[in-house]
């Protein structure tokens, strides 16, 4: 289990899979065809390793073929466009997440889905943030940002993986609260971003702590801060944004199984009852916790909930640091 003290960690305590409750009225999943879990990401991000480990899991628990489909582009909406372009009978399902189901609605004035085209089957992972820099830059702390940037204005770069996730709305608030002046270079997701970074030809990034981590290990990144609000297991000389004077800035990663609203609800209900299932295989679990995220799951109920407080969050975030799309 994912043990750092935060409040992301408290909040979710009441539903983490420990075990898992059956949503009333679910019936046993019985697919005569493959499915396709949808990742509206390039290969090598926490979309795509999220998606193909569940994708497994799940195989395991429906016995039949997922497939996993990469659809990288515009901050996801290719991948939520292909998911509701699929016949709406719980064969196609996207993995949703912050940008994607929550922030595009602020940031894209004419997006081509509404928040009522889908409908949230269950959430499946939450873990924080790490901002990370290249070796060469030689900065270390908060402090080492916003001496580079002051003394040298408009010369720093921060790699973006997906226009409107969670790492680049985190780093627009950080730069407008730390004074740190970096200009948004947006890549096709976090696997080509990475490459940039660790090679130096970009300067920082808000990353994913799956993606980052195997980095910071091997000495390739240099690890400055992570978004909960204490600090995580896996890197405890590293402190929080929170603790570096950014009380606002705790932000967690968080990913989910989306379908088209017009599924019908008892397959929606089948969907959960399988991936609850799924998410509470003790490979899942420990899998996400190696990654210093959280396995969640809970009811479509729940996880509607969230998706609609995030969605207002972040409205608000937006507004109030007038986040454009660059």
């Amino acid at each position: 289990m994912f043990r750092t003290k935060t409040a992301i960690a408290a909040t979710l305590a009441a539903c983490v899979l420990a075990p898992l409750a059956l949503p009333v009225g679910a019936t046993e999943l019985k697919f005569d065809e493959p499915l396709r879990i949808i990742a509206p990401a390039a290969p090598g991000g926490i979309l795509d390793l999220t998606s193909r480990v569940v994708g497994k899991a799940l195989s395991d628990v429906i016995k039949q073929t997922v497939i996993v489909e990469n659809a990288p582009g515009a901050g996801g909406t290719i991948g939520i466009q292909a998911m509701l372009r699929a016949k709406p009978d719980g064969h196609t399902l996207v993995m949703g997440s912050l940008g994607p189901n929550a922030a595009n609605y602020s940031l894209y004035p004419k997006l081509s889905y509404k928040p009522e085209d889908m409908v949230p089957v269950v959430h499946v992972l939450s873990m924080p943030n790490v901002l990370v820099s290249s070796v060469p830059l030689g900065a270390k702390t908060i402090a080492d940002l916003k001496a580079l940037s002051k003394a040298k204005p408009g010369g720093l770069s921060m790699a973006v993986s997906t226009t409107g996730s969670s790492g680049h709305l985190t780093g627009e608030l950080l730069k407008a609260g730390a004074g740190i002046d970096a200009v948004n270079i947006v890549y096709r997701g976090a696997a080509p971003a990475l490459t940039d970074l660790i090679s130096g030809r970009v300067d920082l990034m808000v990353d994913n702590l799956i993606t980052s981590l195997p980095q910071i290990r091997a000495g390739k990144l240099v690890p400055i801060a992570v978004t909960s609000r204490g600090r995580v297991p896996e890197l405890p000389d590293v402190p929080s944004l929170v603790e570096s004077g950014f009380p606002d800035l705790e932000v967690s990663v968080w990913l989910g199984i989306f379908v088209s609203s017009k599924t019908p609800p008892a397959t929606v209900a089948a969907l959960n009852a399988a991936l609850q299932k799924a998410l509470s295989s003790a490979e899942v679990r420990e899998t996400f916790s190696k990654w210093g995220g959280v396995a969640v799951g809970g009811t479509p109920a729940a996880f509607s909930t969230f998706v609609t407080a995030e969605k207002d969050r972040w409205a608000r975030v937006i507004r109030a640091a007038d986040i454009k799309i660059e």
